[in-house]
């Protein structure tokens, strides 16, 4: 194994496997992007808002808000906003922390993100977490500040595995049957699923690599390619089921925002 600082980028073959999924399905997502891959891609935000997708932003460099301060905030937040600009995009409503690291502790960040126009924020993992987690903030999306929402991530909320069923590793990595019950479940509520999904998330033809922040987390580095061959198949078994996938700004207006 290597670093993968020599690697080519596969950020947009990956993403364009998700888009031929969405577009056989007649679905639009949203696509939370890191400002760097807009610098480094413009074209591939152009593809996505061409096909009625939205983008959002995920920071500009992918730092965990726990090393900023409200100033290094802003400035990595505009900058993402500038390379969204330079590549043709001009509107971006909604914002997702690196690694859902909006916590107690860093929950200045509503006021910067309120500054900068942003109507919603789904950056909160409502639970304890070995990285980053808010434990009590709750299932509900809450008006942080007046016009800008959080919209927490969903969990499964089982007493041993309260884990975000819908997203990335947990969606690759857990039973098939227990994905489908949590779905089920929510169904059954008539709550809403977030999930979120990486472009590496489906790349089955990666050459493996120890991943930045990984070094002797051997496991760790192990679940970023446990169950990729997985992720197309089961994504295609919930879209079959009659779900309706929408952005999330369609959906802080639609069943959020209705006042």
């Amino acid at each position: 194994m290597d670093d993968g600082s020599r690697r080519k980028s596969r950020v947009v073959e990956n993403t364009e496997a998700y888009l031929a999924l969405l577009r056989r399905y007649g679905f639009r997502a949203t696509f939370f992007v890191v400002g760097s891959v807009a610098e480094e891609h413009p074209e591939l935000l152009r593809a996505l808002a061409g096909e009625g997708h939205e983008i959002a932003c995920h920071s500009n460099r992918h730092v965990t808000l726990d090393k900023q301060d409200p100033s290094i905030f802003r400035n990595d937040t505009e900058a993402c906003l500038e390379n969204f600009r330079k590549a043709g995009i001009d509107r971006c409503e909604g914002y997702r922390a690196p690694v859902f690291s909006l916590t107690g502790e860093t929950d200045w960040a509503y006021d910067v993100l309120q500054s900068l126009g942003f109507r919603y924020s789904s950056s909160v993992y409502p639970a304890k977490s070995p990285l980053h987690g808010w434990p009590g903030f709750g299932t509900n999306a809450r008006e942080m500040k007046p016009g800008l929402w959080e919209i927490p991530m969903t969990l499964s909320g089982l007493p041993a595995l309260n884990t975000p069923f819908a997203g990335g590793v947990f969606f690759r990595s857990m039973p098939w049957t227990l994905v489908r019950f949590c779905f089920s479940r929510s169904f059954r509520k008539n709550e809403p699923v977030l999930g979120y999904f990486h472009p590496y998330d489906l790349d089955t033809e990666q050459e493996e690599f120890v991943h930045p922040g990984m070094e002797g987390r051997r496991f760790f580095n192990w679940l970023m390619y446990y169950g990729r061959n997985r992720t197309t198949k089961r994504l295609e078994k919930i879209f079959r089921s009659g779900v309706k996938v929408m952005t999330y700004s369609d959906y802080l207006r639609s069943h959020v925002a209705t006042a």
